[in-house]
């Protein structure tokens, strides 16, 4: 049994998190940490009130403790793993103390804001034989081995191009989306999952050669982008994000002999159907795909690197490998 507790009782971990995880016999909810005034740098008691009544509602639909700190929470004997759904830029603080203290870290995308922090990290799991997971759950979803099935077997021939494409329509103003400091920014929020799918359909091998990052008045994060990834076998894959933009959800894939089209592919719910569109000539065939709960799958891979030393070692390199993605990214957008 993994007994689990979350720092910070966010809006997902209430609604996507803990559903997933009740389903799992494996683990056990043990509690739900709110900060110390102390931990949260110009939070007012206001704030700190309402983060203890997001707790108790953990509490009361879920049981488990409430702690009255991430500090007793990362340190408690009672708690196994953790997961970190915290703004990006506060990651890299509690996800290292966590495995300072000897826990294993389920943690909300993006790992960590830098290159830097994230080699940090993943040397320090390492060095203690612990997991630590970066939770982009789409990867776990059945619907892309479907996809990729489709596209081994040659039924649209040789792949000519990828389009990824992820975009939402503005957010509230107050949201950490849009504040830099809390590690805002469309590249670590919709373009990382752009930037993780093109790496799993071009391979190791995919390389950023050209990004372009966009801004507005307005914030002092990004609220665009685009790049293209190519592989050692000169195949393209061309991404594009943004949080200020009409829904948009969507893979592309141009072959030689057909086209490929399908959405919500990033961000399919529990039970969703997604579906994928393949025309060849002047035929279009729609086939249905399979539905899964993503974050149960990703929360499964969790406990595989706990308890696999080679599931847990290729996850580190994974993580890896994308934060050099990102960090490759801001190289090259930095230069136009």
């Amino acid at each position: 049994m993994i007994r689990i507790g979350i720092i910070c009782p966010s809006e997902i971990a209430i609604r996507r998190f803990l559903p997933a995880l009740s389903q799992l016999p494996e683990f056990m909810f043990a509690g739900v940490a709110v900060a110390d005034k102390s931990e949260w740098e110009g939070a007012s008691d206001d704030v700190i009130e309402s983060e203890k009544r997001k707790a108790s509602e953990y509490k009361e639909q879920y049981g488990g403790i409430i702690f009255d700190s991430y500090s007793s929470i990362i340190h408690s004997p009672e708690i196994d793993a953790l997961y970190l759904p915290l703004p990006p830029a506060l990651h890299y603080l509690w996800a290292k103390q966590a495995l300072q203290a000897g826990k294993h870290v389920l943690i909300e995308k993006p790992a960590t804001t830098s290159l830097a922090d994230t080699n940090d990290l993943i040397e320090l799991a390492g060095i203690n034989n612990l997991a630590v997971h970066e939770n982009y759950m789409f990867a776990f979803h059945d619907q892309l081995n479907v996809i990729h099935d489709i596209v081994r077997n040659g039924e649209i021939g040789d792949v000519r191009l990828f389009r990824i494409s992820f975009g939402f329509p503005r957010r509230a103003t107050n949201d950490f989306r849009y504040n830099k400091t809390l590690g805002g920014g469309a590249l670590l929020d919709c373009g990382g999952y752009t930037i993780k799918y093109a790496n799993m359909l071009l391979g190791d091998t995919a390389e950023i050669v050209y990004a372009q990052s966009n801004y507005t008045d307005e914030f002092n994060v990004d609220i665009s982008g685009s790049a293209a990834l190519i592989n050692k076998q000169n195949i393209t894959a061309q991404i594009a994000f943004g949080m200020d933009s009409s829904y948009k959800c969507d893979l592309e894939i141009w072959g030689s002999k057909g086209c490929l089209t399908t959405g919500r592919v990033l961000t399919a719910p529990a039970g969703f159907i997604p579906e994928v569109s393949i025309k060849i000539g002047n035929e279009t065939e729609i086939r249905k795909l399979p539905a899964n709960d993503a974050f149960k799958k990703s929360i499964i891979h969790f406990q595989k690197c706990i308890e696999d030393e080679t599931v847990r070692k290729n996850n580190y390199n994974e993580i890896i490998r994308q934060a050099r993605l990102v960090n490759k990214f801001l190289e090259k957008a930095n230069k136009y």
